[in-house]
């Protein structure tokens, strides 16, 4: 292979410029606005306020896998010593930091929303419930506090050693930067799968608690990993449109991350079809129930929507090398997996509070942008006067020459 003209990293080197911390600051604003005025159009009738929870839980566990997934990128990335990603990294560093302010984000959960939304811990349903009461050693207000505070703690420590080590390295270009971040690699990665698996079971599969699935924990991670690979691309797209990034990310890179999005479809559908054939072929009351709710009326549709658009569409649609290669075309079908992402979460939780329906109105649209503003408002603050690639890394030399032979 003929050794190529690498291109300069100036612009990447001098990071987002100009008053970008108060664009943050201005997006929090109307995020905390938007969210506000949201919990109290609804009233304080108890559906009311049962649905604006249900709402929040949506969007939070939508934002939340958002940045779980980028953690996992990074952490993977550093475990294989891949060279190829290093240009798209500092991306996904910048996500994966946003855990430190997701904490936040769920402290009205666990202060105010948990009472309209698991009904365990309610003393007077979990009375004379033996399935309950066998539960409650792990299923307790104190117990689910301290877990969610350590989730938070152990996501936020190792996204911020990820983001601090690799900015660090921009200036001193030190290679034992990335031995250490390297060596840090495997303990990330069972730390995520505990956290991760567990933090699914308290926030999502507790929403029913007689209910229960050992790959639920998996399956929350498959489509994390679909949104984040998604939202790399889009930010990729949306940067390289603004002229911040010029030369660090590739038309390679973009075919490497459309390789990722179409894997880990298939992988989301496996996941899927796994606990779904599982379930059938027992065919238990205790846990064919679940399922028997989201197969049901409206929620049949939702089902039958997600089978198509999360997993059959997307998979022929990102066959053709062409389309990975193309930014208009990928970005189309990031926007796309992102939208079913987030109707995934959806029908994991609302079938809960809404059986008959499918609500969709003013405290899903609200929990949605609100959100999605404090979201964005955190990359933009930890972007800002940074530099948008890992410069300094001693692979980025190899991640600029990187062809996809595939």
């Amino acid at each position: 292979m003929k050794d190529k003209a690498l291109p300069n990293l100036d612009r990447e080197r001098a990071g987002v410029t100009g008053p970008w911390r108060a664009v943050a600051f201005a997006l929090a604003i109307v995020g905390v606005a938007v969210l506000t005025l949201t919990e109290q159009a609804g009233g304080v009738e108890t559906d009311a306020r049962q649905r604006f929870w249900a709402a929040y839980l949506v969007n939070f566990g939508f934002y939340l896998s958002l940045s779980l997934g980028a953690l996992f990128f990074v952490a993977l990335q550093h475990l294989v010593r891949a060279g190829w990603s290093v240009g798209v990294r500092r991306l996904a560093e910048l996500v994966a930091a946003n855990l430190i302010w997701m904490g936040l984000l769920f402290l009205p959960i666990l202060f105010s929303g948990r009472t309209f939304l698991y009904s365990w811990m309610d003393p007077s349903v979990v009375a004379g419930d033996k399935l309950l009461e066998w539960k409650e050693p792990y299923l307790n207000v104190p117990f689910f506090t301290a877990r969610a505070v350590g989730y938070f703690v152990v996501w936020g420590l190792l996204a911020w050693f990820f983001l601090r080590q690799s900015s660090r390295q921009d200036a001193s270009g030190d290679p034992a930067l990335t031995r250490r971040m390297e060596k840090l690699a495997p303990g990330t990665l069972l730390l995520f799968a505990l956290t991760v698996t567990f933090a699914a079971f308290d926030w999502f599969m507790s929403l029913e608690p007689h209910w229960f699935s050992t790959i639920y924990g998996v399956y929350y991670f498959a489509g994390a990993i679909v949104g984040a690979v998604a939202v790399l691309v889009l930010l990729a797209a949306a940067m390289q449109a603004g002229g911040w990034i010029h030369g660090a990310i590739t038309v390679e890179h973009y075919h490497e991350l459309g390789k990722l999005l179409l894997g880990f479809v298939v992988f989301w559908g496996y996941i899927a079809f796994s606990q779904y054939m599982l379930i059938w072929y027992a065919n238990i009351p205790e846990e064919s129930v679940w399922y028997l709710a989201r197969q049901s009326g409206p929620w049949l549709w939702c089902s039958v929507a997600l089978l198509v658009g999360n997993l059959f569409v997307p998979f022929l649609g990102l066959l053709p090398r062409e389309v990975k290669r193309r930014r208009i075309t990928l970005g189309a079908w990031a926007v796309w997996l992102l939208v079913f992402h987030w109707l995934d979460l959806y029908w994991l939780v609302m079938p809960t509070f809404s059986p008959a329906s499918l609500p969709f109105g003013w405290p899903e649209a609200g929990c949605l942008v609100g959100m999605g503003c404090l979201f964005a408002a955190g990359i933009v603050h930890l972007a800002a006067r940074r530099a948008l690639a890992p410069v300094g890394d001693p692979r980025m030399n190899e991640s600029l020459a990187y062809e996809n032979l595939g």
